[in-house]
């Protein structure tokens, strides 16, 4: 509802309205010269255009007025500010969770817009903002990082009911890519890999890829390739090339097998087709569907050196 008086004009009004404006526009600009017509016009051009390099607004750094009223505002709001702040990558952002976060355990929700802020950060192109993702969960799920968390875990992750499990599998990821016992996690998590159960086996791919660890990748493989589910078999594409905490260095060294498996015709086309995308996400490399292709390119480039695709820059 606007205020009386204040309607929005139709849209055959609005569009008289702009037209007449851009006309004003360019006969000065015309009467001002060519010269300078085609510069004014290139300006605007370039301002109306979604393509070309980000243009910053200002330096994006955490503003001290935001700094100083943070510890005015309830960890849930922190959790909002911050969060947003490091999804669009403001220095100090990040800075600012890592000595907030353990105050915040027990006293966020994740819903509503921390919800929402959380999903975008958590498929960022950015590890260090998936970081941040992960720290806002683990304080919203009151979990220490600490080996007891693992301990606590452990025994519902291997054998408990369906939820209890599912929550215990992603609960020791969350930890264990924070640096808490990876190794331990991983081998709690992959026998998963074979369960019966589609479920389990869904988040043990999506746990491992949140852990993080060069282990992880030989397993993602083998159930990307061997996994009689297509989710489950599409997950783990997406845990080697995108979703996860790997890191790009990570990533280049799948590029062998995924090799192998563009070769392997006994793969169905969907597979393949998974393949193929999954090489794109991780070579940044734009080539047709075709093994033939993929091989003549690696084996110009196979020191692994083409140009890196990722923010993290390993």
């Amino acid at each position: 509802m606007t205020p009386e008086g204040h309607a929005p004009p139709r849209r055959a009004e609005h569009w008289r309205l702009t037209a007449g404006v851009l006309s004003g526009i360019l006969i000065g600009m015309f009467a001002s010269g060519s010269q300078t017509a085609r510069a004014a016009w290139d300006e605007i051009a370039r301002a109306l255009s979604l393509s070309g390099a980000p243009e910053r607004v200002s330096a994006n750094v955490l503003s001290e007025h935001e700094i100083e009223v943070l510890d005015r505002m309830p960890p849930q709001s922190q959790a909002e500010l911050l969060l947003e702040r490091s999804i669009n990558h403001y220095r100090g952002a990040n800075e600012q969770i890592a000595a907030r976060v353990d105050g915040w355990s027990d006293h966020l929700t994740l819903d509503g817009t921390l919800n929402r802020l959380f999903s975008t950060a958590f498929n960022s192109d950015d590890l260090r903002v998936r970081a941040a993702a992960i720290e806002i969960d683990i304080a919203a799920r009151g979990l220490e990082k600490t080996s007891a968390t693992i301990d606590r875990f452990e025994h519902d992750a291997v054998s408990g009911e369906q939820a209890p499990r599912v929550n215990a599998m992603w609960n020791i990821a969350l930890v264990a890519n924070r640096g808490v016992e990876p190794e331990r996690a991983v081998r709690i998590l992959s026998p998963a890999l074979q369960d019966a159960n589609e479920n389990f086996r869904y988040w043990a791919v999506e746990g491992l890829a949140v852990v993080g660890t060069d282990e992880v990748i030989p397993r993602l493989l083998d159930t990307f390739h061997d996994d009689p589910s297509p989710m489950i078999r599409e997950r783990a594409a997406c845990g080697l090339a995108q979703s996860g905490m790997l890191n790009e260095r990570q990533r280049r060294t799948a590029v062998p097998r995924l090799l192998e498996f563009a070769q392997d015709y006994s793969l169905n086309d969907e597979t393949r087709k998974w393949v193929f995308q999954a090489l794109r996400d991780v070579t940044g490399q734009e080539l047709p569907h075709d093994a033939g292709a993929w091989l003549l390119w690696y084996s110009k480039n196979n020191d692994g050196r083409w140009n890196p695709v990722t923010r993290d820059g390993v």
